[in-house]
């Protein structure tokens, strides 16, 4: 019996995965922040097949800034607006936290990018974990693997509750009424949890997919709240247990990649860029380095393992021309790999239902939530020791 398709994520926040990949990037230094760039990377990835890309974050610089790279970034959810608005089958996962940022916020951001994309958006669950973006930020900072893992959760939980706070046919629209809204179909979440509280509902209607899309690493929130976990292993062996363990509906591999080009070798290449600062090994993570025969042999052994897998390329001008050109087509090809079809969400892709609203599967009629009679009450209160 054939395995279903292995979907194929890449990240393409900067030049790439090593801190000095700048320094082989195919575009003038000035380009990195811009759109055109941003644009022209995402528009190779969808060409190529790939069902989304990931867009990394934080309130702190780049990791490449140490090697002499990039000091700064665009905010990531603006850029995957813009990627949205220019593309139109791939699907678009920025990263963002909860840690610090107010999940209301972040709740409203990601519905606005599902609206935008109109139904290919995702979100990457991020955490920050240094003293510099607590103070960037200007709050308390967050100690310990388990606090962190109470913010990842709880901001999960209010985005997840936010985006079900309009039902999906709570916007009316009628000129003949003179009614924009069915108040009786926007409630209160009313959440608290140990830091805040949020009372809600959502000022944003509910997103085309019900719920956008959300990727978290594997152990950070419970394993009912993501649709992918992203999990790691320094082998395919490991990967498929760490993939059976998640709990998750899907499991994506992160796996770093540095490929052969025409003119040098993966190892050359590496060895280049090692002049200038090294490429630090990600524990327990699997890292290829070869040709790509060899990458989509692996990818299809991987097949039977994950559900998908999200690449992060050494430096993304030269990588990502290879998996376009020699990668993806064979994968396609062997039917290991499918594109993304014109006019579906990237739930559809990804075979995840839409899921229901919970106030609507709990009644209107008893829901512990009370009925708003009009647009203007749609606001979002938040108190606690944040």
């Amino acid at each position: 019996m054939p395995h279903p398709a292995l979907h194929l994520a890449v990240e393409i926040d900067g030049d790439g995965a090593h801190p000095a990949a700048w320094r082989r990037a195919a575009h003038a230094p000035g380009e990195l922040l811009t759109p055109r760039r941003v644009a022209k990377v995402a528009a190779v990835a969808e060409n190529a097949g790939f069902t989304l890309v990931t867009l990394d974050d934080s309130v702190l610089p780049p990791d490449s800034a140490a090697a002499g790279g990039p000091a700064g970034r665009l905010g990531a959810v603006e850029r995957a607006a813009f990627i949205a608005a220019s593309t139109s089958v791939i699907g678009v996962a920025p990263v963002v936290g909860t840690t610090y940022a107010e999940p209301f916020h972040v709740s409203t951001r990601i519905a606005s990018l599902d609206h935008v994309s109109v139904g290919r958006a995702g979100w990457v669950v991020g955490v920050e974990e240094s003293a510099g973006a607590a103070r960037a930020w200007g709050r308390p900072r967050v100690e310990g693997e388990a606090a962190l893992r109470r913010e990842a959760r709880d901001g999960l939980r209010v985005a997840r509750d936010l985006w079900d706070s309009w039902e999906d046919d709570a916007v009316v629209r009628s000129v003949a009424t003179s009614r924009y809204l069915d108040g009786e179909r926007l409630h209160y979440i009313d959440f608290e949890g140990e830091t805040y509280r949020v009372k809600g509902p959502a000022i944003v209607p509910r997103p085309p997919q019900g719920r956008p899309v959300v990727l978290a690493p594997a152990g950070l929130v419970p394993a009912e709240l993501p649709d992918i976990a992203l999990v790691e292993g320094d082998s395919p062996a490991r990967l498929g247990e760490a993939a059976a363990a998640s709990g998750a509906p899907l499991a994506f591999a992160e796996i770093e990649v540095a490929l052969d080009t025409p003119a040098e070798s993966a190892e050359e290449r590496i060895a280049d860029l090692g002049r200038f600062a090294p490429w630090e090994t990600t524990p327990g993570r699997l890292r290829y380095t070869g040709s790509a025969q060899g990458f989509a042999a692996l990818l299809e052994e991987l097949s039977a393992l994950v559900d998908g897998v999200r690449l992060h390329p050494l430096v993304l001008d030269e990588d990502l021309s290879v998996l376009s050109r020699l990668v993806l087509p064979e994968l396609l090809v062997r039917r290991v790999a499918a594109r993304p079809l014109p006019g579906t969400t990237l739930r559809t892709t990804l075979g995840l239902p839409r899921p229901e609203n919970r106030f609507t599967t709990a009644g209107s009629a008893t829901t512990r939530s009370t009925a708003l009679t009009s647009a203007a009450t749609a606001t979002a209160t938040q108190e606690g020791t944040r």
